[in-house]
């Protein structure tokens, strides 16, 4: 687009996810911005011919009552903006329930702010991620396999939101009382079909789950909610992951010829000397990209997460950080500095216990997170760097929350779902840093686990992730 009416606007329930969305946007020729806060008409002001614009929000790890207290103002700028679609952006896994994260008060937020004609809930995703929905079941891929997401290796164990249920619909009902349909794969062969399905389903179901198994689906999904958005006198307001931008509206706006996807600003940048990696991770893939990174010279730097936790030590242990990490990259080496190395490190139970021994009424995560962040911004200030890294999606929207951004804009693809993004900030030492954020299951697309050498390589080709 070449004027100032935004196509959409999306919230992300954490800022891995967020970015995630931004990816998707900039890989299809959509000029997007992600702002840490909802924007002022100043901010907004500060970016030409923006197509989309998103906010990265922590929601995903907030009670109910929280939520309640974070989003109407949120959802009420949404409002001023007036994209036809506003969409919540969800993990591909739905990570949610009736205690944390929920989903479902989203929706009952959202609906006294737009009043939405219905809710679609869209989670497929195909390509890259391996989502796909059947008669409202949800299906993930690890390892190659396909899962119901109630046997998934991963979330039928998930610590903080465990998934029991398969069916989206019956998941969903436990987190709100509103009326839940679904419209399934025999609906979805043609336009015509799947929109007189869905306008069925929604003359009794307020929100309608939408299954999809493939680039047709999606697309058809995309078409159906442009053509709701736009004849609505309101906004429509949606539930779902990435595939949306990634696939279904995308598509039917390049189709209607209000994008063009073959623009190409987002392309592998110039490789950089040096990096610094802050990893909050403790998922097993992390841990192999940081064996990966050791063994090809960058130097990693433990930090000493017992007495970071420990407020009468937390200053040494903040300290000894950065004066390690400077070390190296004043030597012209990368850095990755971490606090676990995969779920069975010790340190993880260490930390817990001194954690809990000190009596701090707080989450550990949040902590940690916050105390992380603190060192990555005091060595961003003090080191030269064009370009870093945060590996952990709490960890990301901890250690962002620290640098007092505004804004982030995806410039190269990396891996799916961790692209790099320039920083626009008030702060001369961050702003135009490049900064990529990636979830712990990130990972680039070949054999190796070489995802922050792709970070520090620029990015990849754009044919290697690029999606159709």
């Amino acid at each position: 687009m070449t004027d100032t009416e935004l196509l959409l606007a999306f919230y992300g329930d954490d800022f891995t996810g967020s970015t995630d969305a931004l990816e998707g946007l900039a890989d299809n020729g959509v000029r997007a911005v992600l702002f840490m806060e909802p924007p002022t008409p100043d901010e907004l002001g500060q970016f030409d011919d923006l197509d989309a614009v998103g906010v990265a929000g922590v929601s995903r790890s907030m009670t109910p009552a929280e939520m309640m207290a974070e989003l109407p103002s949120i959802f009420e700028r949404f409002a001023d903006l007036d994209a036809p679609i506003v969409h919540y952006k969800v993990c591909s896994t739905f990570d949610s329930s009736p205690e944390v994260g929920s989903i479902g008060t989203a929706i009952d937020v959202a609906q006294e702010v737009f009043d939405s004609p219905f809710v679609p809930v869209s989670q497929g995703t195909e390509v890259p991620h391996g989502r796909f929905v059947a008669f409202s079941n949800l299906f993930a891929e690890q390892g190659g396999e396909m899962y119901r997401i109630d046997r998934h290796p991963t979330m039928r164990d998930h610590p903080v939101t465990p998934m029991r249920e398969s069916d989206l619909r019956r998941h969903l009902g436990e987190q709100t009382d509103r009326p839940i349909g679904g419209v399934d794969r025999r609906f979805l062969e043609s336009y015509t079909d799947l929109a007189s399905a869905v306008d069925e389903t929604a003359v009794d179901d307020e929100i309608v789950v939408l299954d999809a198994l493939d680039s047709d689906h999606l697309a058809r999904i995309g078409h159906l909610l442009w053509d709701r958005a736009t004849d609505a006198q309101g906004q429509l307001f949606a539930v779902g992951s990435s595939g949306l931008e990634h696939h279904a509206l995308v598509s039917h706006w390049d189709e209607i010829g209000l994008i063009d996807r073959t623009e190409s600003f987002f392309e592998k940048r110039d490789p950089v000397d040096r990096i610094a990696v802050m990893s909050g991770s403790a998922s097993a893939e992390t841990a192999s990209q940081i064996e990966w990174a050791s063994d090809h010279g960058f130097q990693l730097v433990s930090i000493d997460t017992e007495r970071l936790v420990d407020p009468d030590e937390a200053a040494d242990a903040r300290d000894e950080a950065v004066e390690s990490a400077l070390d190296a990259l004043d030597a012209g080496e990368s850095v990755v500095l971490y606090s676990a190395r995969g779920p069975d490190d010790p340190a993880i139970d260490a930390t817990r216990e001194r954690f809990e021994a000190v009596g701090i009424d707080e989450g550990l995560e949040s902590y940690l997170g916050r105390e992380q962040g603190r060192i990555f911004r005091e060595l961003l200030q003090c080191a030269d760097l064009d370009r870093a890294c945060v590996a952990g999606g709490d960890t990301s929207s901890h250690v962002v929350s620290q640098l007092n951004l505004l804004a982030l804009e995806a410039v190269a693809p990396v891996a799916p779902g961790g692209p790099l993004c320039r920083v626009y900030s008030d702060e001369e030492a961050f702003d135009g840093l490049e900064i990529a954020l990636k979830g712990g299951q990130v990972h680039t697309e070949n054999d190796e686990f070489d995802y922050f050498g792709a970070v520090e390589r620029g990015g990849v080709e754009r044919d290697q992730t690029r999606r159709t």
